[in-house]
């Protein structure tokens, strides 16, 4: 299994196949999925150490979302995205913190190639 794994959740496709061509480039092994089920559904066997989640997805809040994560006991990187209002990502950080998790990056859409370079490399 790659050593690099990253598990993208967002409602666009488009902006997770910018997201999936960039960290294929930088040695990542990478699974995209568009709604909250299917990501609770890869989590398990994929078994990421890095995570995209948007916060505005179908079926799940992202918060409802990121507290079942922390439930799974994920410790490792998460980036959350928004592009929607910047406090709501801002709040899912702080949610995220409070929980223990410390590797937490905010992109606020539209992202550059350079800021998703930056959170991936981090």
């Amino acid at each position: 299994m790659n050593a690099k794994r990253l598990l993208i959740v967002d409602d666009e496709p488009e902006f997770g196949e910018f997201v999936r061509r960039a960290a294929t480039a930088l040695g990542y092994e990478v699974v995209m999925t568009t709604s909250g089920l299917d990501f609770q559904k890869s989590y398990p066997d994929f078994q990421p150490n890095k995570i995209i989640l948007d916060m505005v997805i179908p079926d799940l809040d992202g918060n409802e979302l990121l507290l079942w994560l922390l439930e799974q006991g994920y410790t490792d990187d998460l980036i959350i995205t928004t592009g929607f209002n910047p406090d709501y990502a801002k709040d899912a950080k702080t949610l995220a913190e409070f929980k223990g998790l410390r590797a937490v990056s905010v992109l606020v859409k539209p992202v550059s190639l350079a800021q998703l370079r930056q959170v991936l490399r981090d």
